[in-house]
């Protein structure tokens, strides 16, 4: 059981004046800091959470093996010397390899990555962290002129048992939250609720702010040109989770005649980047130290594509150190940041993880979120991690094509790989109705690309026009 049920942290006054600490003095310190403290800044909380990591039997073999120990590491000039961690590090590994020697996995909340890559991991996290977390979170609607305690907002999450986000916001930091402040002012809907349901309890509830997944928000905007919820006026909207096309950002943007703006995060690291008013992605510099290597090299490493390799510079829990997990392509900007007082690094653009809807014989649309994390539900269901990666097809209105591909490692170990597909098959049927014909079949490896496309392959690909 996690000790958070049992006992609120804001109780704890240490916690709560760390806390307090981190909201005054964090949120605001890529405006206030020049680029040489940023650095600074950034030196001491990566030689920190190395030396942490190094306490962690995941990182300290690793660290064994290649000869490196925290001393060596005086700043991210040296974070070369240090081993890479991939996404296959830490999939199937138990609290004992995750945490420090003799830490109590009950003190942690247990939370798993969407799948939205096809390749869900499970990691621990502590308190401070995923309250750390909303301080990110703040900082980027602040800019954008929505106050976390006045502003009327809306969050579509993911809900489903065991995700991140249903732990921050069913288990943990909002619960929490909610004893100390009303809160009244903010709603979280789910996902996975049909979209004409979600669209008339969004018109009800009236927020000035969304924010949520691209997939549902394109969804939501498609219908409310088609002229449904007419009341529904927000100020702001903001996309995470997935990649943002420009395409589906002018749709959305559009539809609900409202500013819109990208927030660029994962449940490992999150939250990594954030959109300025004048549309810069801003690296959170004090949150994560981001590295780009060349993606030939990266797939080579890991097999997780994109470019990407990210430190989270705050927290306990399981640390995440030269991670190349996350299968994005980011293209580094030479503009500077003088225009927007954000004194951090500027991305020209994120690509990859990119994901499509499932669209019903009906016409009703699915957005991916509500459907990508089935395969890792089974898999927790049945204590196995047996599936390494999946991919889902949709052929046309009635045919979707699901591709795993298994751990040859983990085949005859636990459940059948039969066992595990007839329940994949049930749930999706459970999902998206029994008119919709399920086929699920073994790959060597995913390679399905969108046409054109150079990104990593993405784990939906629909080929239905979605209007």
């Amino acid at each position: 059981m996690f000790l958070w049920a049992a006992m609120n942290p804001l109780v704890n006054p240490v916690f709560l004046s760390k806390l307090i600490h981190s909201y005054l003095f964090d949120v605001n310190r890529v405006y206030r800091s020049t680029p040489e403290q940023l650095q600074r800044y950034q030196d001491k909380h990566f030689c920190q959470v190395v030396r942490y990591a190094y306490t962690v039997p995941l990182y300290h073999e690793k660290y064994k093996q290649a000869g490196i120990h925290p001393h060596d590491i005086t700043g991210t000039k040296d974070a070369e010397k240090l081993p890479y961690v991939t996404k296959q590090d830490f999939r199937g590994k138990t609290a004992d390899t995750l945490l420090p020697a003799g830490k109590n996995p009950s003190k942690y909340a247990v939370v798993s990555t969407s799948g939205s890559t096809g390749k869900p991991v499970t990691l621990y996290s502590d308190p401070y962290t995923i309250f750390h977390t909303f301080i990110g979170f703040i900082r980027s609607i602040r800019e954008h002129d929505v106050n976390w305690r006045k502003t009327r907002m809306a969050l579509i999450a993911d809900l489903t048992p065991d995700s991140a986000e249903e732990a921050y916001f069913r288990r943990t930091a909002m619960p929490s939250l909610k004893s100390v402040f009303s809160l009244k002012n903010q709603q979280v809907f789910h996902v996975g609720d049909p979209a004409e349901k979600l669209l008339q309890d969004l018109e009800q509830f009236q927020p000035e702010f969304i924010g949520g997944y691209p997939g549902v928000l394109k969804i939501l905007a498609i219908l409310k040109k088609q002229g449904k919820a007419p009341k529904l006026l927000p100020r702001v909207i903001a996309t995470s989770g997935a990649i943002l096309d420009e395409y589906t950002r002018q749709y959305i943007k559009t539809a609900f005649s409202a500013d819109l703006f990208d927030a660029y995060g994962a449940t490992e690291c999150s939250p990594m980047a954030f959109e300025c008013k004048h549309g810069h992605y801003h690296v959170n510099s004090d949150f994560v130290f981001m590295e780009l290597i060349d993606p030939k090299e990266k797939e080579t490493i890991s097999g997780d594509g994109g470019n990407i390799v990210v430190t989270r510079l705050f927290g306990r829990g399981t640390p995440v150190v030269r991670y190349t997990g996350i299968s994005d392509l980011v293209i580094p900007s030479d503009e500077t940041s003088e225009s927007c007082g954000i004194h951090t690094q500027i991305l020209e653009g994120i690509g990859g993880r990119q994901v499509d809807a499932i669209v019903l014989p009906s016409g009703e649309m699915i957005p991916p979120s509500a459907f990508t994390g089935i395969p890792h539900h089974v898999m927790h269901t049945y204590k196995t991690e047996k599936i390494q990666q999946f991919q889902i097809i949709q052929q046309n209105r009635t045919d979707i094509e699901i591709l795993l591909v298994i751990d040859e490692t983990l085949r005859d170990e636990g459940p059948s790989v039969e066992t595990l597909v007839d329940e994949i098959k049930k749930m999706y049927n459970q999902k998206l109705g029994k008119e919709m014909n399920i086929t699920i079949r073994e790959v060597k490896k995913i390679t399905h690309m969108r046409e054109g496309s150079a990104t990593p392959p993405p784990v939906v690909i629909s080929k239905v026009h979605m209007e």
